[in-house]
């Protein structure tokens, strides 16, 4: 059994005091010194902020109306829709919030969200879910919220519904998670995953270990990016796609979009908030992968190509807004340079759309997918960027994002995806993602508000905009 790693002397990450009697002692995303002089100086960015806290109560007000306790909000039709299980609720909207409404102290809507999720969370249903959405969803949800609160209850159904997911990674003969499990009988199912399903999980299992001093969730997560590493070419490339049964690829494609985005960045969390070494490694050694086979930089911007792991041949030239994700990761893990870099290329693309679409052609910056499901990775590289550089050009690109989600997806319910960004007006869906109470809406409100109760020098966020770190 592989112990947790204790850490060393972190470069570029300072280790957190208050944790030194815990059986994980965690490195954070810092910011630089300009966190600690925000308040000496007034903030044109202030009233920003005020007006991302009333936009949020908005959105949650016709939230408590129309789909109280239901997965996600439909604000066109006033209704509540499922998203794990067809039919029933894991309750997604509130477990999402919770650090959210925590960060933006309205505290009474918080003590009604934690209320619910004791009285009526049910993780022990009879039916299928998506190991890899309810870890970074409801398992992280649940230890955020744990964490503000310290209402050890959370901390109780977040190991209880971990318990039940952990069939998917222990029957599997590879370490590689399989897809779905049942939450009742521990059955598993979906042999073929994806690399971003099989590895963004250390940072939720391990936090969970790190709580409970059962060690039991690292080492899953852990040997489930050793799965992939393990089997990666001998480009160092690893491809989208196993058989997590056999070991064998069944997509080769070498790529940073979905889905195997968040595979690398769960790599440098990994070893960020637990100090293991391995992680450290392997991130390097796929990083410089990446940069020398897919980077290609094109008219002054920065992008990344699709390949074949093993020949590094062409294979496609598009990205995904989820990709701009990237910008951020690479200034934390100290390719600042590369990371302005590439947000500039995200920038780029504002310049010619009005939101982000979800795929582009980067080499003509023209539509392949012309939905904006409300993503917010872009807004995600603008927080850290902006944490890790000082520069306030980021805070003003947000501005300028924000400002765009008010005029283009704003409704009477609060806020909705849009299904084409090219068409005047924008054709809207219906639909307010679980993600968009947990990260657009935090992102902005840190980005804009100088909050009490985040830490902006000592923090660490998750995925899915979690705060596992951070909290005052």
């Amino acid at each position: 059994m592989t112990k947790l790693p204790r850490p060393g002397r972190l470069s570029r990450r300072r280790l957190l005091a208050a944790a030194a009697a815990t059986p994980l002692l965690p490195a954070v995303r810092t910011a630089g010194a300009h966190a600690r002089t925000r308040a000496a100086t007034p903030d044109p960015y202030a009233a920003l902020g005020a007006e991302v806290v009333n936009e949020f109560s908005t959105a949650w007000s016709a939230y408590r109306r129309h789909a109280w306790g239901r997965d996600e909000l439909r604000p066109l039709a006033a209704t509540g829709s499922d998203f794990f299980i067809q039919g029933s609720t894991l309750g997604l909207t509130i477990v999402e919030a919770l650090d959210t409404l925590y960060l933006m102290r309205l505290d009474a809507e918080l003590d009604s969200g934690v209320r619910w999720v004791k009285d009526n969370l049910d993780v022990a249903q009879d039916a299928r879910v998506q190991v890899f959405e309810t870890i970074i969803r409801l398992v992280g949800g649940l230890l955020s919220g744990h964490l503000a609160t310290k209402d050890a209850t959370l901390l109780a159904l977040a190991r209880e519904l971990a318990d039940r997911l952990l069939p998917a990674f222990t029957k599997s003969p590879t370490g590689a998670p399989y897809r779905y499990v049942n939450l009742a009988t521990g059955s598993v199912s979906g042999t073929e995953n994806y690399l971003a399903e099989i590895g963004t999980c250390i940072a939720e299992f391990g936090e969970l270990s790190r709580l409970t001093g059962d060690h039991k969730y690292y080492n899953a997560a852990k040997a489930a990016l050793r799965a992939v590493y393990d089997r990666r070419s001998a480009l160092d490339l690893v491809g989208t796609a196993l058989n997590v049964e056999t070991g064998a690829w069944t997509d080769t494609t070498a790529t940073l979009d979905p889905p195997v985005d968040s595979f690398f960045e769960y790599l440098w969390d990994g070893w960020t908030l637990f100090a293991d070494r391995d992680l450290r490694t392997w991130y390097t050694t796929l990083t410089t992968a990446v940069f020398q086979r897919l980077a290609d930089r094109r008219d002054g911007r920065l992008w990344f190509r699709q390949a074949h792991m093993t020949t590094g041949a062409d294979a496609g030239h598009t990205q995904s807004e989820l990709t701009a994700y990237y910008a951020g990761l690479l200034a934390q893990s100290g390719r600042t340079a590369d990371g302005e870099l590439y947000h500039d290329s995200w920038t780029d693309v504002l310049a010619v759309h009005r939101l982000p679409p979800e795929y582009i052609d980067y080499r003509t910056l023209a539509v392949v997918n012309h939905a904006y499901p409300l993503r917010p990775e872009y807004v995600d590289s603008c927080l850290f960027l902006w944490m890790a550089t000082g520069k306030d050009r980021y805070r003003s690109r947000a501005r300028t994002m924000w400002q765009r989600q008010r005029q283009y997806c704003k409704v009477a319910n609060g806020y909705t995806v849009v299904n084409d960004v090219t068409t005047s007006p924008m054709r809207l869906g219906d639909l307010t993602p679980g993600y968009w109470w947990s990260e657009n809406m935090k992102y902005y409100y840190l980005l804009f508000s100088n909050a009490p109760r985040f830490d902006y020098e000592s923090n660490y966020l998750s995925t899915e905009g979690n705060v596992l770190r951070g909290l005052r």
